[in-house]
């Protein structure tokens, strides 16, 4: 899959602080009552917190499981991605949710990107291979209790030249 097809916010420069207040006010994310309260410097850490409010308790009065999820979501890829750059393609391949005990309360979620993993990620697809690392992020209550354990596997791939958008302008088809 092309470069191209991973949409238009790709190729814009994020800062941190934008990318936070972005999420913040993006509809998913504000419905639910997820906020993102920090994305570090160097994009490898983010942290979310989840008020636990009328939108998203659950039948029990506790954390929707799908809010807990979503708090998580998308962070693994974008981080990634912010670290690797615009010469790679990182997508979400799987992802899986499991729930330890009930949020009753407000619940928050530090995900960490090592250096370690984006090195690896260059390594392995170094010769335009794919790599699809999995990694995990502990949602815990106000006490540090964990209340889900969140496992994202991505799809990542180095991306070259050509496919990036250097293409020729008209497609040349082999003679028949």
């Amino acid at each position: 899959m092309s470069s191209a097809r991973q949409g238009w916010l790709r190729g814009v420069k994020v800062s941190p602080g934008l990318l936070r207040r972005g999420m913040c006010m993006w509809p998913p994310f504000r419905g639910a009552g997820i906020k993102v309260t920090r994305v570090s410097d160097d994009y490898r850490e983010v942290d979310v917190m989840l008020k636990l409010g009328l939108l998203n308790r659950n039948y029990f009065g506790t954390q929707f499981g799908g809010s807990l999820y979503a708090m998580t979501d998308p962070f693994h890829a974008l981080m990634m991605f912010h670290n690797l750059g615009r010469d790679y393609v990182v997508w979400d391949k799987a992802g899986a949710i499991r729930y330890v005990k009930p949020g009753r309360g407000p619940v928050y979620a530090h995900l960490r990107l090592d250096a370690e993993a984006i090195e690896h990620a260059r390594a392995a697809t170094a010769n335009g291979d794919r790599h699809e690392p999995t990694f995990s992020a502990d949602i815990v209550d106000a006490h540090g209790e964990t209340v889900a354990v969140v496992a994202k596997t991505l799809h990542i791939r180095r991306v070259s030249a050509r496919a990036a958008g250097d293409r020729d302008p008209a497609p040349r088809h082999a003679a028949a």
